[in-house]
């Protein structure tokens, strides 16, 4: 059974007649000539998968002597060099820039930290730490904790950590008593103990929690969410609130932080580049299911009205068939 981390409902897989040198030259030439051909870039990039990819980067490297990322910086621009070069950036290197991005400058951009730390594995998080730690010379907690305060602190402290529990068994004893534990700490107290709510929502496996939240029906006759809305607030609440989606349906999560990305005035391209990117070979399908279930049009259809050009070319690509 594949768990919610490693799951095989991806649009991208290896590429069956893989040859690393070939692609390399490929894009060389495609990057080398008079304007870029930008058609052969999309074609390679958008039908290997990551660790392929990072294959086709060192082979560039051997060949030419140069960084593919760097050449892709200087050849291309906007969404779609962005796109290009997170296509070509390893997984956790990529997601360690996403959450320095997210705590950079004035303002933290707390939805993405969330959305982050929420979604990855332990092994993801553990690689993730050290790839902020080799990048920015400073522990992803050190910054976490500097641009953050208070209950909101401490939970996204104990997600960065990676201790989650991720057994795929739920014991109804423990999900019993976990369930008391956060009516007596919401519900039942005069004043609210967070710390419980991270202690059980940070660590516990999510087959637990789903469990956990079935019990707590039952005994406060009550939906956890309604629970944590009417008892916290503010980035905190966001925080255990996301937790709650994950642990329900996390394809439908990212679907939502998809549509809040595509819909509106501007079009967020870090979150649609970030998911697009990091789901791909995970459960982008189910994403699209949700998607499509949810709002009405399929992804592909939204990232069309949304998006133009290459960067559209290369999205609609990663995103696989329409539904």
């Amino acid at each position: 059974m594949a768990s919610v981390w490693t799951g095989n409902r991806g649009t991208i897989q290896d590429y069956a007649g893989f040859n690393p040198s070939a692609d390399a030259e490929a894009i060389r030439k495609a990057i080398q000539g008079i304007g870029t051909n930008e058609e052969t870039l999309i074609h390679i990039l958008t039908a290997r998968s990551h660790a392929q990819r990072q294959l086709i980067a060192k082979e560039y490297q051997v060949a030419s002597g140069k960084e593919l990322k760097d050449d892709l910086k200087s050849d291309l621009s906007g969404n779609f060099e962005h796109l290009m070069v997170a296509l070509i950036t390893s997984p956790a290197v990529f997601d360690a820039k996403q959450l320095k991005k997210a705590m950079k400058g004035t303002g933290t951009n707390e939805s993405s930290l969330i959305e982050i730390l929420t979604t990855r594995s332990n092994k993801q998080l553990k690689e993730i730490s050290q790839a902020y730690y080799t990048a920015y010379k400073k522990s992803l907690g050190d910054a976490i904790s500097l641009e953050t305060s208070g209950d909101f602190r401490k939970a996204l402290l104990t997600l960065a950590d990676g201790r989650r529990d991720e057994s795929l068994k739920a014991d109804e004893y423990l999900a019993k008593k976990d369930a008391q534990i956060l009516y007596e700490a919401g519900e039942k107290k005069w004043g609210t103990d967070e710390d419980k709510f991270t202690e059980i929502l940070c660590l516990r496996s999510f087959p637990q929690l789903r469990l956990t939240f079935e019990e707590y029906r039952n005994i406060s006759q009550k939906d956890i969410e309604e629970s944590i809305k009417g008892e916290l607030s503010g980035h905190f609440e966001d925080l255990l609130l996301a937790i709650v989606h994950c642990v329900k349906n996390l394809p439908a999560f990212l679907a939502e932080r998809l549509h809040k990305a595509l819909k509106g005035a501007g079009t967020d391209e870090l979150t649609l580049n970030r998911i697009m990117v990091s789901r791909s070979e995970i459960d982008l399908l189910d994403i699209r299911g949700e998607y499509k279930k949810h709002y009405g049009c399929s992804l592909s259809s939204a990232i069309k009205s949304d998006t133009s050009g290459d960067y559209e070319t290369a999205l609609l690509k990663i995103c696989g068939e329409d539904d």
